[in-house]
């Protein structure tokens, strides 16, 4: 039984071990911060988003990207359209609520909204996002 309960308990106490080093050492743990891709229709929308998602406090930095092509599959048929894209620079614990949010303004069927891990990068910049990201 102590065995079972060590190893349910394991990715608590490697999450906690993780973060007691990182304090210790200010090293940064990989996957603490996300980027997530955000697809717009237009720059009028894209904006907006950005600036609403800015408002909630749901990220610390959104790029805008210019306007590029796009190939995708819709209903079973080719397309192709433009799109602008937002970069948005957040915690990973804020992705959820930030998936949630824009889905729920977006005026987009079903909008792209993915993310990937920050594996590492200055370390003064992720702190950054922390300090203007703030806990759940």
């Amino acid at each position: 039984e102590v065995l079972t309960l060590l190893v349910l308990m394991y990715p608590l106490l490697r999450g906690l071990a993780l973060h007691l080093h990182s304090a210790v050492t200010g090293s940064y743990i990989p996957g603490t911060h996300s980027i997530a891709f955000v697809n717009c229709l237009n720059e009028q929308i894209a904006r907006d988003i950005a600036r609403a998602i800015m408002d909630k406090k749901l990220a610390a930095y959104v790029n805008i990207l210019p306007k590029s092509s796009a190939l995708y599959f819709w209903k079973g048929e080719l397309e192709e359209s433009t799109d602008i894209l937002l970069l948005v620079k957040t915690r990973t614990s804020k992705i959820g609520e930030l998936s949630n949010y824009v889905r729920s303004i977006h005026p987009f069927e079903t909008p792209e909204i993915i993310s990937l891990p920050i594996d590492q990068g200055n370390p003064l910049y992720l702190k950054w996002i922390e300090e203007n990201v703030p806990r759940d």
